[in-house]
């Protein structure tokens, strides 16, 4: 899941950026490579680069329970992962004025939308890679981290410090849907629901 969602902000943010006549599109790639001789690193040249730099767990959700109806049985699952991420765009423009441009363009469309789901977010339906996916919901919230954090995340990914924006992404779910347990419902049937029929 967590691929496909930022699949589909990079899809929705190069949409947005063609629509005022920039011609680069923003790549999905890890920025901390960007120095390097690889074929992914030629390709983030003159690019934006979406780079997912942390996530975590949304800690007010933990601990809601996962439970679904089948026929006459309760099934028990795993509590659902719910995440949050957090995305860097990096504007590697080979001039501060493309950059600066660049950054502006990306901040615009988020304030202009920062809610997503399925039936108002435009993406390649037709990507074998994004067929596994039907309903999503997430909100972009710019983060703006402290000074001492973004020498820290650059110092991280390399040292070389870029023209940036960094989102927050709420949230998405992880969830494996495998059953943990069942209980049969059944009225005045004496049954102790915490007698569970383990798969």
């Amino acid at each position: 899941m967590i691929y496909e969602v930022l699949q589909i902000v990079t899809d929705e943010v190069n949409n947005y950026l063609f629509s005022q006549g920039l011609t680069r599109s923003v790549k999905m790639e890890n920025i901390a490579f960007m120095d390097g001789e690889s074929d992914a690193a030629q390709e983030m040249q003159d690019s934006v680069v979406l780079t997912l730099i942390n996530l975590s767990e949304e800690p007010t959700l933990k601990n809601f329970p996962n439970t679904r109806m089948e026929a006459s049985k309760v099934m028990y699952q795993h509590n659902k992962i719910n995440l949050n991420l957090y995305l860097l765009f990096s504007s590697n423009r080979n001039t501060y004025a493309k950059s600066l441009k660049d950054i502006s363009k990306i901040i615009e469309f988020f304030q202009g939308k920062h809610l997503f789901n399925q039936s108002n977010s435009n993406y390649d339906r037709n990507n074998i890679a994004m067929s596994a996916i039907s309903e999503f919901r997430f909100t972009m919230e710019l983060y703006t981290p402290t000074f001492e954090e973004l020498n820290y995340i650059w110092g991280t990914l390399g040292g070389k410090q870029l023209l940036s924006a960094l989102y927050k992404l709420s949230m998405i779910q992880i969830d494996r849907s495998q059953v943990s347990g069942a209980v049969s419902v059944m009225a005045d049937s004496g049954l102790n629901p915490t007698q569970f029929e383990q798969p």
